[in-house]
């Protein structure tokens, strides 16, 4: 190989690239086990009840996989272009190819795909992962070594500590709060589903409540990257901003489903208690049980002879 055919022999052959998280990958695994294992009990449950116990346990666990799943999803904010730019360094060779940049909450993931994929008898199709911990001046210099293409180590320098544009500051401080309040949201929600398994059921409604408002909180801190000057990212001829992606939305709507459900179970619990009670199953209370009619019983006089009550004393030491 040699250089005029647009092959460089002191790069290192292209690595296999970033494809999916693995902690994404265990998250999503542990949800679905946990619902596949509760949803086991549905044949024990009579009657309506059991549509409503299998709703119970698919939303419940919808609400918190997203939560998790959220703060590990690198499609918060993204800018995706396609365009015609320099594929290397110390080369003209120019590439039509799609570039995108997907925010998350701990880095970012830069994608190169090539229009068509294979142009130079090479492959270019990359997807690079970077975090916010790792993400600075010898994290870049690394990337060079790797030889990455050009469009990957524009996008990846407007992120290091020297960058004008200070986006990593921006990105990595309203990330983590997000990630903070998330976390917080997740407590939340375990809080709420023990208490909906309580005679509290008021109170595991406030909770879901509390869970919207903690979902809320995390996407106004990662919303407070739009407040501040975007930086544009020029590549070639043509330039893209950041917009919000389909993790922020799908926080919204799980925001949204959990004040919904939140509302609708304080509301129920105020109109109509003792059915709330008997739709969750919960447990009357010790004043309820005492309140229970046993019938009418019969004593056997065999088993009562020379046995004294507390009163029959009584009275023979008045009479005394």
């Amino acid at each position: 190989m040699t250089f005029y055919n647009d092959i460089y022999p002191f790069y290192p052959l292209q690595r296999i690239s970033f494809i999916f998280s693995g902690r994404l990958l265990t998250i999503i695994l542990v949800f679905l086990v946990l619902a596949s294992s509760l949803l086991l009990i549905l044949p024990g449950i009579r009657g309506k009840s059991r549509l409503f116990w299998m709703l119970r346990i698919i939303t419940s666990l919808f609400i918190g996989g997203v939560i998790v799943v959220l703060n590990f999803t690198d499609n918060w904010a993204e800018a995706r272009m396609t365009t015609n730019a320099t594929y290397k360094s110390f080369s003209s060779a120019v590439i039509n190819a799609e570039v995108g940049l997907h925010v998350g909450l701990y880095g970012i993931n830069v994608t190169l795909k090539g229009n068509p994929v294979v142009q130079f008898n090479e492959t270019i199709n990359y997807n690079e992962m970077f975090s916010w911990q790792d993400l600075t001046e010898e994290e870049y210099e690394e990337a060079l070594v790797k030889g990455l293409p050009n469009p990957i180590l524009y996008i990846v320098e407007k992120f290091t500590l020297h960058s004008p544009c200070g986006l990593i500051f921006q990105y990595r401080y309203s990330g983590r709060f997000a990630s903070a309040t998330l976390w917080t949201a997740f407590c939340s929600w375990l809080l709420s589903n023990i208490l909906f398994s309580m005679p509290v059921i008021l109170y595991a409604g406030y909770m879901m409540i509390v869970t919207a408002g903690f979902i809320f909180f995390s996407m106004a801190s990662f919303s407070t990257i739009m407040n501040v000057p975007q930086c544009v990212f020029a590549i070639g001829t043509d330039s893209v901003l950041t917009e919000y992606s389909h993790s922020f939305w799908l926080a919204l709507a799980t925001g949204v489903l959990c004040t919904i459900i939140g509302t609708v179970v304080v509301m129920l619990n105020f109109l109509m208690p003792e059915k709330m009670k008997t739709a969750f199953s919960v447990g009357v209370d010790g004043c309820e049980d005492e309140d229970i009619s046993y019938g009418e019983g019969y004593l056997n006089s065999v088993f009562l002879d020379g046995v004294h009550s507390p009163l029959s004393l009584r009275v023979k030491e008045d009479h005394l």
